[in-house]
């Protein structure tokens, strides 16, 4: 029933259009008609030719929407380098900082090394001062005990030294009186022998201990 009253309609529009024609024909002419169908052609050649731009423009379009996405992805992944970077950045910068630390620390070590280098250098300078005035007064009293005692100091077996004395006895002023030194475990000197036998060596191995 719908597909019979769908072809009827399809009649009546068909008649009513071939009405409206013929009707059309009678009011213009033929001249007028084909100035119109020349100005529908025109129209149409005219729309194809805007259609044809457009196509071209929305084409222009896309390309120009694909580039700017492009651009787009490439600012992202520079901008994600950028951060990378940066952070990167940051890491150096906190390493030099770190250095610098270090450095300032090291710099701070080597001046207290320094400042007790100098401290050390002047014990030992006083040091050295003393010892060698204790050396020239050694020096002194070894030259006095040679020139009146006849002083002779030898260095024997085990790292032992034996002081040989002179000029003691009026009547063999030749004859050598000797004690032998040696140092004991505990770092002091120790008299190990002496010549001739003395009762009061013991006595004498304490004087040695006090005068070094």
């Amino acid at each position: 029933m719908s597909a019979v009253k769908t072809e009827d309609e399809i009649t009546v529009v068909e008649r009513e259009m071939k009405e409206f024609w013929t009707e059309l024909k009678s009011v213009y002419g033929t001249e007028q008609i084909n100035q119109t169908l020349a100005l529908r052609d025109s129209c149409k050649e005219s729309i194809n030719v805007l259609s044809e731009r457009w196509s071209k423009k929305l084409k222009e379009g896309d390309l120009m929407i694909d580039k700017i996405q492009e651009y787009r992805n490439e600012i992202l992944q520079q901008n994600k380098h950028i951060s990378e970077n940066e952070k990167h950045l940051t890491e150096i910068k906190s390493n030099l900082n770190h250095e610098e630390e270090q450095k300032k620390e090291l710099t701070d070590s080597i001046q207290e090394l320094k400042e007790e280098l100098m401290k050390k250098k002047e014990i030992i300078s006083s040091k050295n001062k003393a010892t060698k005035e204790r050396v020239e007064r050694l020096c002194k009293s070894k030259e006095l005990f040679e020139e009146r005692l006849g002083l002779e100091i030898r260095r024997i077996h085990n790292e032992q030294l034996q002081f040989i004395f002179r000029h003691i006895d009026h009547k063999d002023p030749d004859k050598p009186y000797m004690f032998t030194l040696s140092i004991n475990e505990q770092g002091d000197y120790e008299v190990t022998s002496c010549t001739p036998p003395l009762d009061c060596i013991s006595e004498f191995q304490l004087k040695v201990k006090c005068s070094v």
